[in-house]
């Protein structure tokens, strides 16, 4: 099975890094799916997007991501995130509570947690 090495990182921390068979980010463009022996990319990646990574084993990744770039070769792929949270550390409460905040990129943000954690926005 072919594979690909991914570093997910944010300004504060690394939040993953491993093998993987699958990665699809939201950037400015659009969606973007990247399996080993991709083209080389270059992308912006949204405010309030999600990444989801697919392990060689198998396992899901979620994150959601806001801000920074997404770095493609054909073996690799870096996602380096102006700030970002695994789903599994997200306060699924308190991202539901915040989808009825006022300001708008608080809502974004806040769905993207959801997305990333495998909730229903």
């Amino acid at each position: 099975m072919a594979e690909m090495t991914v570093e997910l990182v944010a300004v504060e921390r690394r939040l993953w890094s491993g093998k993987a068979t699958f990665v699809v980010a939201q950037t400015m463009e659009g969606e973007i799916g990247i399996m080993p022996g991709h083209e080389r990319v270059l992308g912006q990646l949204v405010e309030g997007g999600v990444v989801m990574i697919t392990t060689t084993d198998g396992e899901h990744v979620g994150a959601a991501v806001h801000g920074g770039f997404l770095a493609v070769t054909a073996d690799a792929v870096s996602v380096l995130a102006e700030s970002a949270e695994l789903g599994d550390e997200i306060d699924i409460a308190a991202a539901k509570a915040a989808m009825s905040a006022e300001d708008e990129a608080e809502r974004t943000r806040a769905g993207a947690r959801l997305r990333a954690a495998g909730q229903s926005a």
